[in-house]
């Protein structure tokens, strides 16, 4: 077990310090059909207070999505996108300190969002959905996720599969770097997330964990988001057909050994449901990863 890579993300008026201190971000869906809490948050004021909520609970960045990628869901237009988070972008930018980050991969959806006071992309195409998304992204000068994925979240889950795991991922996310640098976004400014449950099997997403140290070598933070995901509700649940629901207990015990399992091999970005319970687990995980 090594020490992570350490990085210094600047832009506008938020600094993240990458590395010594696991960085939370945490999840607000403004959806009614994400995977783990859809429906709970899609009221604007529901989805501000539970914002507030997980900065109070130690979330360094507040994650806001309008449209569900769950494996086997429908897209959503970008009006229809647009008109769910905007309202909560435009609160929750003047309460709270942390920088709010638009998971989108529509660029329409990702100016409106930075208009109304985002200042992080998560794009789970890697700027590939959207031709224009380069450009905003460039243009406005906000750090990028960049994540792999396998197809799209309608298709992605369909038997997928790999000759070489580790080594395709790298392969992908290299050129998406090398993409995005030729079309203006900063390398400073660029995020790496392996993808996990994105076009991927139980035993995929387990490997990528144990081997998230292979991607430190690119260069750049890395970003897991394992919370609630398949893998760990099938291997409680003990089969597919089995399989826990998102909101089970075990699940966010089991979220919170995949967090653990994360930081140890060189995440410095987590994304999660639970801010609580992953603040505790990362700073007795930080402690023991930074001791000498």
């Amino acid at each position: 077990m090594e020490s992570r890579r350490t990085y210094s993300l600047a832009w506008g008026r938020f600094r993240l310090e990458l590395g010594i201190r696991t960085c939370i971000m945490g999840v607000l869906n403004v959806t009614p059909d994400s995977f783990s809490d859809g429906g709970a948050f899609f009221d604007t004021d529901a989805a501000v207070a539970h914002g507030e909520r997980l900065v109070a609970d130690g979330a360094d960045i507040i994650d806001v999505g309008g449209e569900s990628t769950r494996p086997f869901s429908d897209a959503v237009s970008r009006d229809e996108e647009i008109r769910r988070v905007v309202p909560v972008i435009e609160r929750l930018a003047g309460r709270i300190p942390v920088p709010i980050s638009i998971d989108t991969a529509k660029a329409p959806v990702a100016e409106a969002a930075i208009a109304a006071g985002a200042g992080i992309i998560n794009d789970v195409s890697a700027l590939r959905s959207d031709p224009k998304m380069a450009d905003t992204a460039a243009r406005r000068g906000v750090p990028v996720v960049l994540m792999h994925m396998v197809g799209t979240p309608k298709t992605m889950q369909i038997d997928p599969a790999y000759d070489d795991l580790i080594q395709e991922i790298r392969r992908f996310l290299t050129d998406a770097v090398a993409d995005a640098e030729k079309k203006g976004v900063d390398r400073s400014k660029l995020i790496l997330d392996p993808g996990i449950g994105f076009g991927k099997t139980v035993e995929h997403n387990c490997t990528l964990h144990r081997r998230l140290s292979e991607f430190a070598d690119l260069g750049l933070p890395l970003l897991v988001g394992s919370s609630r995901k398949a893998f760990i509700r099938k291997t409680l649940g003990g089969t597919a057909e089995e399989a826990l629901v998102p909101d089970h207990p075990l699940v966010e015990t089991g979220s919170q050994a995949a967090v653990c399992a994360a930081i140890f091999n060189g995440a410095h970005i987590v994304r999660v449901h639970n801010v609580a319970n992953t603040r505790a687990t990362a700073d007795v995980a930080d402690a023991i990863l930074n001791a000498s």
